[in-house]
């Protein structure tokens, strides 16, 4: 497996099956699924955004992580947490969509809220044709071989250019790869990626049971 595939991997897992004492990412969403005072999913994003990104102002939030996340290459400490934070929302929000975080589709899905519009033209470079919106219908028939491509394409981006632009340049490129330039601008780049992620796996196509209740 080439090293970009295992940092987005990594990135990937740490997000979806929680890091230091964050819970996993389905975890997170079925907090808001059993939640009856949301009229909808829309308000139970709209509160998850709000509470997740609100955390990143917090004073050494990402760095009081930094120690928990091992990735395969060396980059600037705090950016792998960083996305890993991001991950975990975009997981959430899939989730309270009704996906599967396992799911390929989902994965890829989630790098690409990461690195926002430089998604869009991994997906293009990887020769896929998208006729409709960017989303889980848009990838039904991308095969997983190809998924991967596009995986290793943002793993490939993101690790290039935290190690030659450095973070300060790499948040302009990639602004939403916040990590290093201060609670504000991380929360700021979390929020980015929620707003993205809602767009992306929204509406769903299937529908989640709320936890602990009987399909009516």
């Amino acid at each position: 497996m080439s090293k970009p595939l295992e940092v987005v991997n990594a990135v990937l897992d740490a997000g979806f099956e929680g890091l230091g004492p964050l819970c996993s990412a389905t975890g997170l969403a079925d907090e808001y699924l059993r939640d009856a005072r949301y009229a909808n999913h829309e308000a139970r994003i709209d509160s998850l955004i709000h509470w997740e990104t609100g955390k990143l102002f917090t004073t050494g939030f990402l760095s009081g992580l930094g120690g928990l996340l091992t990735l395969p290459v060396s980059l600037p400490a705090g950016l792998g947490v960083s996305w890993a934070v991001q991950a975990r929302l975009v997981g959430a929000i899939a989730r309270i969509h009704g996906h599967d975080v396992e799911e390929d589709r989902v994965r890829t899905l989630t790098l690409l809220a990461i690195v926002g519009d430089i998604g869009k033209e991994v997906v293009k470079q990887a020769g896929i044709e998208v006729s409709q919106q960017l989303g889980m219908r848009a990838l039904e028939a991308v095969p997983k071989h190809a998924l991967s491509g596009i995986n290793r394409a943002v793993g490939f981006r993101l690790v290039s250019k935290a190690s030659q632009k450095g973070v300060v340049n790499l948040s302009k490129v990639v602004p939403l790869a916040g990590g290093l330039v201060g609670g504000a601008v991380d929360a700021l780049a979390c929020r980015a990626v929620g707003a993205t992620a809602r767009r992306l796996f929204s509406p769903g196509p299937v529908s989640v049971p709320v936890p602990g209740m009987s399909p009516g």
